[in-house]
């Protein structure tokens, strides 16, 4: 499993529907909600993404669209271990509207997922084996029945040198992750997709560099990450053995 996920939808009634309705989005449209949901900050055109391609941009990059009943942003910084801590204008733009929060990182098995229903949270859960159960507010989603009720265990391969030890979590973070996407949004990013799916290749989304005047340089951040790369050792590279164990293998 590989998907990253930093998403927000605004809708007007089920995203699905509304995400299956949508042709090319406006780009002044576009850009005045983006302006709109990033007071005083400093925004530029960029390149743009698809919604399928773009819901884990690059780190300064956010990619959004805007319908009539409908707008999506994608952006790394909504990727918070609280959603019900997601900024209060973010929230306070959904009046009379749902808000779905989805966002997932496969390095850490971590998943977040929240709903708003005109501005009231009704569900938000947060989890990762590493923290745990970091936030749980709200009743399970109808999605997530079977994964509480024991009806879809983890099934995870331990790395060479680690004994097998029972998974931290009753599930995968991200296996549900995945069905939280397509019920909340209508679309998967990882596994074998439904006919009623959303064709998430073709719904395109504009590119915009966003950036926080009161926020740390991006030449600093980016110097800093160097040093940590620079930092670490070799790669490791591995493959499956033949009973199904990760056996670490010469570089290709």
């Amino acid at each position: 499993m590989g998907a990253k996920t930093g998403l927000l939808v605004y809708a007007d009634g089920e995203v699905p529907d509304l995400l299956r309705q949508v042709g090319a989005a406006d780009s002044a449209r576009s850009t005045a909600m983006v302006r709109r949901l990033y007071p005083g900050w400093e925004i530029e055109d960029s390149k743009g993404s698809s919604l399928s391609e773009g819901v884990y941009p690059p780190d300064g990059t956010a990619y959004a669209a805007s319908w009539p009943g409908i707008e999506v942003i994608c952006d790394r910084r909504v990727m918070i271990d609280f959603p019900s801590q997601l900024p209060e204008h973010l929230v306070a733009a959904s009046a009379g509207r749902r808000l779905v929060l989805h966002a997932m990182h496969s390095v850490v098995d971590w998943l977040a997922f929240a709903v708003w229903e005109d501005g009231h949270l009704v569900r938000s859960l947060s989890l990762s084996p590493d923290s745990g159960i970091i936030e749980n507010i709200g009743e399970p989603l109808p999605f997530e029945r079977p994964y509480w009720s024991g009806d879809r265990p983890a099934d995870v391969i331990p790395w060479p040198d680690e004994e097998e030890e029972p998974y931290a979590l009753p599930f995968h973070p991200l296996e549900l992750g995945e069905d939280a996407l397509r019920a909340l949004c209508g679309f998967i990013q990882e596994g074998l997709p439904e006919p009623d799916d959303v064709d998430a290749y073709g719904i395109g989304l504009h590119g915009f560099h966003v950036r926080d005047p009161k926020g740390p340089d991006p030449a600093e951040k980016e110097a800093e990450l160097r040093s940590v790369v620079e930092a670490m050792g070799p790669p490791r590279f591995y493959s499956m053995g033949p009973n199904g164990s990760l056996v670490e293998r010469d570089h290709p």
